[in-house]
């Protein structure tokens, strides 16, 4: 079964899976970047083999979402797959089904805060790109030129999803009814202790495990934004992109310090409270 670490891009995600894997390994393991091999992107190739003719091929992508997944889980263990992926239907294929799916951590961040991040992660060239990039209702993500050339030779890369718009994204897995959490990257930052023991007792009671103060104390400690960027500062990070000048982009850029007040220009926070304010105002970001 599957317990999804979901989100719209550049939302906490990978914090959200390095604190996880600090609960579950930290104590035993010198944790570093390249553990977070062990929670993977979902779909990625590895769980595809066999199965469609074209892995860049959304369609025969989605038209096999439950088939790969009942591949994944067929030897009942339970594990934590990454998407970006919106939650619901593509073409009329579900992205998953009670049968394959555990329950969802789902974590978002505000908007204004997403675009600086989206601008630097995907090279955009401003933030009019950017707002375009996070208001379409039908994005989908996929790999640039430079990273197949990268990914190809291995034969082992996140394949293509289907993301939608940081609204569409965020409301699709809200609708989740059932072993469903929900945390925001603010809180995190804001009142660490209470957000992430939230998160230990939701993973816990998942595994069926009891998370001590300590370890979550550890966690939070080995998870910080300062000791994941100064671990992709010393070694690198995989899950950099490239930009176009050949070199790779800052993966933790910003983290907390991103403060969109400081950033953004009045049009583009304006544009973007105007577009989502209803979700916005849920959220408390309004």
């Amino acid at each position: 079964m599957i317990i999804w670490l979901a989100s719209y891009p550049k939302s906490g995600n990978t914090w959200l899976r390095f604190y996880i894997l600090s609960l579950l390994m930290g104590k035993r393991t010198d944790l570093n970047l390249n553990h977070l091999k062990a929670i993977m992107a979902y779909p990625h190739s590895t769980q595809y083999e066999g199965l469609v003719s074209d892995l860049f091929d959304l369609d025969e992508i989605a038209k096999n979402w439950i088939a790969s997944q009942n591949k994944v889980n067929s030897n009942k263990h339970l594990r934590f797959f990454k998407t970006h992926n919106m939650l619901g239907n593509y073409k009329g294929h579900p992205f998953t089904n009670t049968d394959n799916t555990l329950g969802a951590i789902y974590i978002v961040r505000d908007p204004r805060n997403v675009i600086t991040s989206l601008k630097n992660h995907y090279s955009l060239s401003n933030y009019i790109e950017a707002k375009e990039f996070m208001f379409d209702e039908n994005k989908i993500l996929a790999m640039s030129e430079k990273q197949k050339k990268i990914f190809m030779k291995s034969k082992i890369f996140p394949l293509k999803q289907f993301v939608g718009s940081w609204k569409t994204n965020y409301l699709s897995w809200k609708h989740m009814s059932y072993n469903y959490l929900l945390v925001k990257y603010e809180d995190l930052t804001e009142n660490p202790k209470n957000e992430f023991t939230k998160i230990a007792d939701f993973v816990g009671n998942l595994l069926k495990l009891k998370f001590t103060e300590d370890q979550i104390d550890s966690a939070i400690n080995l998870s910080s934004f300062e000791k994941l960027e100064k671990m992709e500062k010393e070694n690198g990070f995989t899950e950099s992109t490239v930009n176009k000048e050949g070199t790779k982009n800052k993966f933790f850029f910003l983290g907390p310090k991103n403060d969109w007040k400081k950033i953004l220009d009045t049009k583009i926070s304006d544009d973007i409270e105007k577009k989502f304010e209803a979700e916005m105002k849920e959220l408390n970001y309004l």
